[in-house]
């Protein structure tokens, strides 16, 4: 058995008690992430430099120490969660952002926050696109390691299509390099890539050169009611088909409206609109940026497109208008509360013609489990949040919800999908991956995994190992991007 105590000390005495961390208070606190799963680490490193990490590694090598890197630790598959104990390097005080103005390029730290990358950028009329739901909260870090897009994707892509550079540590404790402040590299493997949606898996980060796009001008937000799920669908596959690009295309389904409703959001709008005396109608919120002009063109395009499906209209362009719209898709998550005190979320993602097949197929699970399915995303690229609600001290529903997301996994794998589109898969999603992976293919990415970390001391038992979550009980916490 290792020695992970005294290895601890050799740590401490390496880079001082006040960067090494043993408190309970310090371990509890970075033991889990936006899953709730909890594993107790043994140690909490705060690195002052890169010397501290390379130091970190090389020790963690010697001893065969587990480590798990983690930043703001908003992830919601359990990636930031130290499986096996060990130490947490933790780079949440990271946070310096250079804005290379002439060159339309940040060079970041990887616990900067995404909403404040975009700030910075913003100040010299430039534009980071990637904005998860969490992007006042979240890191660079995590965004790369899962490779995040958000709600403008579809327009603007993930955030590998913003990464241009990354510098870091292998497992091993080898400095790298991989690209630069570069529009083009083609110099060896691209490692990069690897690097980026990896869930800490293959290398530590401590430098991400970024690409920044030139900022939208003009904006032009619609909120539009359906009579069915499937017509919101149907739809939105119209306007897609129109070749209107929207940077934000979001679909809400009618349970989970309900919910919305029950939450009163619809309050902020005048009775006049008819919003609150409206039966649950599944939702599409649409946003269009860009030049006044083309926003222009594109908004009497799709004003023309939603008169002749949508039994409710509104469109602004009113900034804080379009903020009280909305405030509707941020709700969601929290609202759904109201149908049970636990939910499994599954960020899944199918192709167009499958739109319909997946939310008719939520509808049966919900039809066999008895428990609710509320669902919204991404409608503009197929990036879907289900949701299976139950009582988790109810062990009947806990049984009847974990065979829920299972047949719902198989069925979207079925569909000619995948089991995730911007989550990765950490430790929630291990149980799912043979859906999707075939044995060859599972073992090319475990060789990777192997010549990279010979000793498997970043994040063991993450992505490959199957992990029962059933089993584990999720801690009672209140977390900074939770709705109070």
């Amino acid at each position: 058995m290792n020695d992970i105590a005294g290895a601890t000390r050799q740590l401490s005495d390496a880079l001082g008690s006040d960067c090494v961390h043993t408190s309970e208070a310090a371990r509890f606190a970075v033991s889990f992430d936006n899953s709730r799963f909890s594993f107790m680490p043994d140690a909490v490193v705060l690195p002052r430099n890169e010397a501290d990490i390379r130091t970190t590694l090389l020790l963690a090598n010697a001893h065969r120490v587990p480590v798990t890197v983690r930043g703001a630790g908003s992830g919601s598959a359990g990636a930031a969660a130290p499986l096996r104990g060990g130490w947490v390097i933790h780079l949440a005080h990271w946070k310096n952002i250079e804005i290379l103005s002439s060159a339309s390029m940040a060079v970041v730290q990887p616990g900067a926050i995404t909403a404040d990358v975009d700030a910075a950028a913003a100040a010299h009329g430039l534009f980071y696109p990637p904005d998860p739901s969490s992007v006042k909260h979240c890191s660079i870090c995590g965004n790369i390691a899962t490779n995040a897009g958000g709600l403008r994707a579809a327009k603007y892509g993930v955030c590998r299509d913003y990464v241009l550079g990354l510098e870091g540590f292998l497992p091993t404790g080898e400095f790298v390099r991989w690209g630069g402040a570069l529009r083009k590299f083609a110099s060896g493997y691209n490692i990069k890539d690897l690097w980026i949606g990896s869930e800490g898996t293959l290398g530590i980060i401590t430098k991400a050169i970024l690409k920044l796009i030139p900022r939208p001008q003009a904006r032009h937000t619609f909120l539009l009611a359906f009579e069915s799920d499937e017509n919101a669908l149907d739809a939105a596959a119209d306007l897609l088909a129109r070749h209107i690009v929207p940077s934000v295309l979001e679909f809400l389904d009618s349970q989970t409206v309900a919910c919305v409703k029950k939450d009163n959001v619809f309050a902020a709008f005048p009775p006049s609109t008819g919003y609150t005396a409206t039966p649950a109608t599944a939702i599409l919120l649409v946003e269009l940026d860009g030049h006044p002009a083309a926003v222009a063109d594109e908004a009497t395009r799709t004003r023309e497109w939603a008169a002749s499906r949508a039994t409710i209209f509104r469109e602004t362009d009113d900034a804080a208008e379009a903020e009280r719209l909305w405030d509707i898709r941020r709700t969601c998550s929290q609202a759904m509360f109201q149908l049970g005190n636990a939910k499994l979320n599954e960020d899944i993602v199918v192709p167009l013609h499958a739109y319909v097949p997946l939310i008719r197929f939520t509808r049966e699970i919900m039809r066999r489990t008895g428990l609710a399915t509320p669902t919204f995303g991404h409608a503009a690229d197929g990036n879907f949040h289900i949701h299976i609600m139950y009582n988790r001290d109810d062990p009947e529903q806990c049984r009847r919800a974990e065979a829920g997301i299972l047949l719902m996994m198989k069925n979207v794998v079925d569909l000619g999908g995948a089991i995730t589109g911007e989550h990765g898969i950490g430790i929630t999603k291990s149980p799912f991956l043979r859906l999707q992976h075939s044995p060859a293919e599972l073992a090319a990415m475990q060789a990777v995994k192997n010549a990279l970390d010979p000793r498997n001391i970043l994040a063991p038992g993450q992505i490959f190992e199957v992990t029962n979550i059933w089993e584990h009980r999720p801690v009672n916490v209140t977390l900074p991007w939770d709705k109070h």
